[in-house]
């Protein structure tokens, strides 16, 4: 094991600050968990420091990240997560009262739990080898082995809950990840959970290799800041939930990142229970996205209030804008309140925005013209205070009686669907080809500019049930 030796150079920075140095050999290609594990472990207990990964690629099981401990990856050096779903193991946490998929939530690569002064720097990369990974979970599932309970039968694929996340971060603070390349996820890419004072800089992260896959997963932190990264995701690029009723996403910055999704470049929900508050996104660019450019929803209970979206270029995209108050489950009356889009530009393809992806978002299995942008309540709860300035949407048009008609006369066929999940083709065919709003009160429309590639028969603004409406 000596004669293939890989050198792991281990900076430590005891408690007095006194640096020291030394050198562990590790083999390859055989499994480096327990030796990288003991460093970890070795480095937090002096107080912590960093660990430094040289060129070279490092095979990995799961690995807990501990309190003071940095992982740095020089150029060139590479973490390859292990294929076997038994290098896995999962990290025992607290079930929330809207946490359906709790199992999912301690599941990674590189976890953490409670941790505190933790980093991970450089521009290596960190690769979950997520495809074969999924395949291996798929493959014991159906020999028997290792029985998925909650199996996707209809896609013929493992579970969200069955499938390891690239990194799993619960209740932790002063977090810093800042400059590595993320890859291929058997699931979700970068998950935390309940963290607090969070810096997420400068990442590249390609997550397409299997369904379901989200590039960054925000669920009730605080004080987090987003930037410069580049996120390429089979499904919602950046997506910030809420599980706890008690707790909420607050005082988020997402700024000057690039964005492709075969589902929303940035997403509220749909797992909605507690909060989003004083949140703010700047300067985002979206390419290729299947659905929304900006999703903002509260289905579960929860209080949206606070929100900032400016200067966002979409192309090819979609959906421009989907605000949606439903009451799927929780408790509660949710709310939608106090949003502000401005300085925003999109353009919406008449076919699909995703086609060379491997893993396309589904289809709708209904008739349709193009979808406008909807601002959606439901009947005994409006959204509130929406402003929507210097808005620039270019529509493909080309709508067609023939394919599915829905006179104003007949907006009562539009149906409600108060708790069904959250999207902007869940109302089937809408009567506008710009906005569709309904159940709103207080919606300030300045300086919005809608085109048409193409002739459309429908209105660009139809409004349902609203109050205080303003067109400048």
């Amino acid at each position: 094991m000596k004669s293939k030796a890989m050198i792991l150079i281990v900076s430590l920075l005891s408690m007095s600050m006194i640096a020291l140095a030394q050198e562990n050999r590790i083999a390859r290609p055989e499994m480096n968990t327990s030796d990288l594990q003991a460093l970890i472990d070795q480095v937090s207990s002096k107080g912590g420091g960093r660990i430094t990964f040289p060129k070279g690629e490092y095979h990995t099981g799961q690995l807990e990240l501990k309190t003071g401990v940095e992982l740095h990856l020089e150029e060139g050096a590479v973490i390859l997560g292990s294929t076997s779903p038994y290098d896995y193991i999962r990290l025992e946490t607290k079930q929330l009262a809207g946490d359906e998929r709790n199992d999912k939530s301690q599941l990674g690569l590189i976890i953490a739990k409670q941790a505190h002064h933790i980093a991970i720097t450089g521009s290596g990369t960190i690769d979950g080898q997520g495809l074969e990974l999924a395949l291996t979970i798929d493959s014991l599932h159906h020999t028997g082995e290792l029985v998925d309970e909650h199996y996707n039968t209809k896609r013929h694929r493992p579970s969200e809950l069955a499938r390891p996340t690239l990194f799993n971060f619960v209740d932790c603070q002063d977090v810093r990840i800042e400059g590595v390349h993320l890859r291929n996820s058997a699931g979700w890419g970068l998950s935390f959970h309940e963290c607090r004072e969070m810096i997420l800089r400068g990442l590249d992260v390609y997550n397409r290799a299997f369904w379901n896959n989200d590039g960054i997963d925000l669920t009730d932190c605080q004080q987090v800041l987003v930037e410069r990264c580049d996120v390429n995701s089979a499904d919602d690029g950046i997506c910030l939930k809420s599980y706890n009723p008690e707790s909420q996403n607050d005082s988020i910055t997402i700024r000057y990142c690039e964005i492709r999704s075969s589902a929303s470049a940035i997403k509220f929900g749909s797992a909605s229970w507690g909060g989003f508050r004083h949140i703010r996104i700047s300067d985002i660019r979206v390419f290729d996205t299947f659905r929304s450019a900006i999703a903002i929803e509260s289905v579960d209970g929860a209080q949206i209030d606070d929100i900032l979206v400016e200067r966002i270029e979409a192309k090819n995209t979609g959906n421009p804008i989907f605000l949606r108050l439903g009451q799927r489950a929780g408790n509660r009356k949710g709310s939608l309140r106090n949003v502000t889009i401005r300085d925003f530009k999109c353009e919406v393809p008449f076919g699909r925005p995703d086609e060379a992806y491997d893993l396309r978002g589904p289809e709708v299995d209904f008739f349709h013209n193009s979808f406008p942008s909807s601002i959606c309540g439901i009947p005994d709860n409006r959204i509130e205070n929406i402003t929507l300035e210097n808005i620039h949407i270019r529509y493909p048009g080309r709508a067609s009686k023939s394919m599915a008609y829905i006179p104003l006369w007949r907006l009562k066929d539009v149906p409600e669907q108060i708790n069904k999940y959250p999207e902007f083709t869940m109302f089937g065919e809408l009567p506008a080809w710009g906005f569709f709003v309904r159940h709103a009160d207080g919606i300030h429309f300045k300086n919005v500019h809608l085109l048409l590639d193409a002739d459309d028969f429908r209105p660009p603004f139809v409004f349902d049930d609203t109050l205080n409406i303003e067109k400048e």
